[in-house]
């Protein structure tokens, strides 16, 4: 038994080792607007966020789980239907039944982009959220709210200006990124587009809304889960109080006199 206790303990030392090793740079907490168990999107954030992806991440990044029809909804980006069906037209897709290409409708996805070689965003905002916090634990996206979102967030703005080429290929330094390198040139700069809405569009601020919106489409459904699960917690507290009021008024005689009986068993003749 100590034996196995102590190579146990071994084990996890070994695994918190190199989940630290994984772990990268120093990740940004940043308030945003979805985190906590009443959370919700801010509308314009992510549309500004949209606007970032579209304009700048769209080239080498695909979102290929992501419906274009989601961007009308309520809870999301609220984009107006008629605006999301011309959007979605301005891009083609291969169409089996054609044989052809034709252009892409509302109830198509977003593109699949492959030539770039960069990963698809999709799950970026979820598949990242373990990779920080004690020894990356994920245990500070539960006690500190933060998970993917600061994550990329932290990576955009953490690009040192240094590169370094190795077998052909240009690094650039990003102490946040787990090997302290990366391939992505740093993709965002002060005033690189123009906001819609007229917000300034800073290195901060671009990083801060495509990280949200990222997290949206990870997670379009994350206001209706909340206001769900808050419903199911009130119904499991209702019936756990049910359940024990029952149990008292039905049970409770029953105990009493099963305790009687049994001390006058035990009391000797």
């Amino acid at each position: 038994m100590k034996t196995l206790l102590i190579s146990a303990i071994a084990a996890l030392g070994l695994s918190f080792g190199a989940a630290n090793a994984n772990e990268g740079g120093h990740v940004t907490d940043i308030a945003f607007s979805f985190e906590g168990p009443f959370g919700k999107y801010d509308q314009q954030q992510l549309r500004r966020g949209f606007q970032v992806y579209r304009e700048v991440c769209s080239a080498c990044h695909g979102l290929k789980y992501v419906a274009l029809r989601t961007l009308s909804d309520k809870d999301g980006l609220g984009m107006n239907p008629d605006w999301v069906r011309a959007y979605a037209a301005e891009m083609s897709i291969y169409d089996p039944e054609l044989d052809d290409e034709r252009p892409r409708k509302e109830t198509d996805h977003f593109p699949t982009v492959v030539d770039a070689g960069a990963p698809d965003l999709s799950l970026i905002a979820k598949s990242r959220a373990g990779f920080h916090g004690p020894y990356g634990t994920g245990i500070a996206q539960f006690v500190q709210g933060m998970g993917g979102p600061e994550y990329i967030y932290s990576l955009l703005t953490s690009y040192t200006g240094e590169e370094t080429e190795t077998a052909g290929n240009v690094l650039y330094e990003n102490h946040v990124f787990s090997t302290g390198y990366l391939q992505m040139p740093p993709p965002l700069s002060d005033d690189l587009i123009e906001y819609e809405d007229g917000t300034p569009a800073t290195t901060q601020q671009m990083a801060k809304d495509v990280a949200a919106f990222l997290m949206w489409a990870a997670e379009p459904k994350l206001v209706d889960r909340k206001e769900w699960g808050f419903v199911a917690v009130l119904l499991l507290s209702l019936l756990t109080v049910l359940l024990y009021l029952t149990n008292k008024r039905l049970w409770a005689p029953f105990k009493d006199r099963f305790r009687h009986d049994d001390y006058k068993e035990n009391i000797p003749d």
